[in-house]
């Protein structure tokens, strides 16, 4: 089912385009990853997505809704958002954390009813961390942390969950498991989940759809395979150094 729509998006800061006008949808039980160079203009496409700033021009849909057209609670029922910015919850536990993910209902100074600690529990379940649940944050790993800030987000019981680089100072196999975790709630829980990446490979292999940013600030849409299929990857990654092997879908150091 489409979740958010975007119709003629142009995204930028101070009248300054960094993406050219945006035509595509969100889809619930989808992953889609977004891909692009540095400084393409991902985390501003993100960030105007999630409604922390607004586009230069076009219209952004929500449930058929225009987005600014949502109060901030309201948003905040929609749209959960998970960023890379390393905060100072060091004294919280995981419990603890993931329990803020209600305040978008309870206020944030507002009491946990049982609903509210039934839902924090399931989602601590959902992304296996119940055995750290009272555990302080700063005793956990990189990987460990970003399932907390992703039980967090399930907590807020959003439709949608916008991912700033989830996979980003983490481990190959925190990774693999992070992506993982993500395509099975976007399947099982019919989430629409939104991320950006920079792991191409990774992104191939679990993404339903790929947004791709490419050199010429154009943003290109369509499953792994039809941007493989089209020349799309190959022309966005390759370079003297490198080149991209579309039948084994990996990226190859030019010898």
């Amino acid at each position: 089912m489409q979740t958010i729509e975007l119709i003629d998006l142009i995204i930028g800061y101070d009248n300054h385009t960094v993406v050219s006008p945006i035509t595509a949808s969100l889809y619930s039980g989808q992953l889609t990853c977004l891909l692009g160079a540095n400084g393409s203009g991902k985390s501003t496409l993100l960030r105007t997505l999630a409604g922390f700033q607004p586009p230069l021009k076009g219209t952004i849909k929500m449930a058929g809704k225009p987005l600014h057209q949502w109060n901030h609670q309201e948003l905040a029922q929609k749209i959960s958002v998970v960023l890379t910015e390393k905060l100072d919850l060091k004294n919280l536990t995981v419990y603890e954390l993931v329990g803020l993910g209600r305040s978008p209902y309870t206020g944030f100074w507002g009491g946990l009813s049982k609903m509210d600690n039934e839902i924090i529990q399931s989602s601590i379940a959902l992304v296996g961390i119940t055995p750290l649940s009272h555990r302080k944050i700063q005793t956990l790993s990189d990987g460990e942390k970003q399932k907390v800030f992703i039980a967090k987000a399930l907590a807020q019981q959003t439709s949608v969950i916008i991912l700033d680089e989830p996979t980003a100072f983490l481990d190959f196999q925190s990774k693999a498991e992070t992506l993982q975790l993500l395509a099975r709630l976007a399947h099982k829980e019919d989430k629409c989940i939104f991320l950006s990446i920079h792991d191409i490979e990774l992104a191939i292999q679990v993404a339903d759809k790929i947004w791709l940013i490419d050199d010429a600030h154009q943003l290109q849409v369509g499953t792994p395979k039809e941007l493989i299929d089209n020349g799309i990857f190959p022309r966005f990654i390759e370079n003297k150094s490198i080149q991209f092997d579309s039948y084994h879908q990996k990226i190859r150091i030019k010898k």
